[in-house]
């Protein structure tokens, strides 16, 4: 038997990791958690991987047709979209607690978007502050390395683990985690020249990048994505870091072909959820040029440290 969550409180958040062995095990704690809301008549979000909202979606019977139900690999194949995708359903009923199941780390996921996704993590306990939700995260325990699990027990306040709900005694704030995930990027393949840029150079920056995805094989429309996801990251940097950068385009193969664009300039995040929380319509902080990238790219890299700032876009290649 896996005790169920308690909902939040009046301004209370509560942000849970389960962690599980099996299926039916997962369909009994998630599943659960799903009932209680649907019975509670609270609003509920469902945002897991395809299979297993398959699953879910035939043990709740009737029952599922109250739910909101999003599939995990499309919003959150960039990990750092998720984050404005659960807010947006909070919004809709602001007046009132929410019930959300997030499950943004499944086997398969490649270093970087694990790496993505635990800082994704970790924010969720600043973005969803003082706001009455319960957000659950399911944390498969065969599938998942160790150091993966030992990373959900410095994200999330509370554990439910061997049937009990208990205090994560690892639990970290989101400043140190966010810090711990800046690693540093490994080094592409063959060196790829550097573009360097400065006021006045965008349009060349422009040029340059769609000069060089013409010659990948991403179709016409991504090539355009990926020259404005460029371009919004290089205007950062006139804008927030310095006034110049470098820009580094280059392809990669085998199960993950694609392309990469690197962005360096000398700024600082002040903001570490810029970005990753859609942006108000008077925004002038430089987060929606981030928003945007996000909204664009397959994954997003991100790095803060002391030496300045860097941006890897990912996109996915046929």
């Amino acid at each position: 038997m896996i005790t169920v969550p308690e909902p939040a409180g009046p301004g209370a958040f509560v942000h849970p990791a389960l962690f599980y062995q099996d299926l039916d095990a997962y369909v009994s704690g998630v599943g659960g958690f799903v009932r209680t809301a649907v019975s509670a008549g609270e609003p509920v979000l469902v945002a897991v991987p395809g299979p297993h909202l398959d699953a879910l979606r035939e043990s709740l019977g009737g029952s599922a047709a109250a739910v909101a139900w999003t599939d995990m690999t499309e919003l959150g194949r960039n990990p750092g979209r998720i984050l404005a995708g659960l807010q947006d359903f909070a919004d809709l009923h602001v007046s009132r607690a929410v019930r959300i199941v997030g499950e943004p780390i499944w086997p398969g996921r490649s270093p970087a978007e694990v790496l993505e996704a635990t800082r994704h993590e970790a924010l969720i306990n600043t973005a969803f502050a003082g706001r009455p939700a319960t957000i659950l995260c399911p944390y498969d325990v065969r599938g998942l390395a160790p150091d993966v699990l030992a990373a959900a027990r410095r994200t999330h306040p509370t554990l439910v683990e061997g049937g009990l709900d208990l205090p994560s005694p690892a639990y970290t704030d989101a400043v140190r985690v966010s810090a711990d995930c800046d690693l540093p990027l490994p080094e592409p393949e063959g060196e790829p020249p550097r573009f360097a840029y400065a006021h006045g150079g965008l349009a060349e920056v422009r040029e340059y990048a769609d000069a060089w995805a013409r010659g990948t094989a991403l179709g016409a429309a991504r090539r355009g994505d990926l020259v404005l996801a460029v371009s919004e990251a290089a205007a950062n940097s006139l804008s927030h870091g310095g006034g110049k950068g470098t820009l580094r385009l280059w392809t990669t193969g085998g199960s993950r072909a694609g392309v990469v664009a690197e962005i360096r300039d000398g700024g600082r995040l002040a903001d570490p959820l810029a970005g990753r929380r859609r942006p108000s319509l008077a925004s002038a902080n430089g987060g929606r040029g981030l928003w945007m990238i996000h909204q664009l790219c397959d994954l997003v890299e991100v790095r803060a440290v002391d030496d300045g700032f860097t941006l890897r876009l990912h996109m996915a290649t046929p």
